[in-house]
């Protein structure tokens, strides 16, 4: 019998939906990366006392993502909510009208409040999404072990 060699991956996924004000869908993609330090830090989350950061905000840019933060990062929120069930952990961000508003090509997931700064654990970066000012947008990232 061949051996077999077991593996756990991450698998991110990555939708963001952008509302108008009467609250129909202007908006829907998805694309994702896992960064080093995503992977770094899900693994560091096994040990007795982990030195690593959890994720705790998502950020929105209009660049392209670098490997450990947004080419041009735009607002940065709290995590709205996080959930695990199974080995599926979700992770949801809220910007609401007024906040974040801009040509959004960028999204990031972050273990830190302060902008512009390293420990990106996720990126995605998409055609443009034209958030207006009366808009809102909502953000679900999706980390599946698998």
């Amino acid at each position: 019998m061949a051996d077999k060699k077991d593996g756990v991956a991450i698998k991110d996924n990555v939708k963001i939906v952008l509302k108008g004000p009467d609250g129909k869908v202007k908006h829907s993609s998805v694309h994702n990366t896992v960064t080093t330090a995503g992977k770094e830090g899900a693994a560091d989350q096994i040990l007795a006392s982990p030195s690593l950061s959890k994720p705790t905000h998502m950020a929105i840019g209009t660049g392209s993502p670098a490997a450990t933060l947004l080419g041009t990062e735009l607002d940065r929120n709290a995590l709205t909510s996080k959930l695990r069930s199974g080995a599926v952990v979700t992770m949801i961000a809220d910007w609401a009208a007024g906040d974040g508003t801009g040509a959004i090509t960028e999204a990031g997931l972050f273990d830190i409040a302060t902008a512009n700064t390293v420990n990106m654990w996720a990126s995605a970066s998409f055609a443009v999404v034209n958030k207006a000012a009366a808009d809102t947008l909502q953000i679900t990232w999706t980390l599946t072990f698998a």
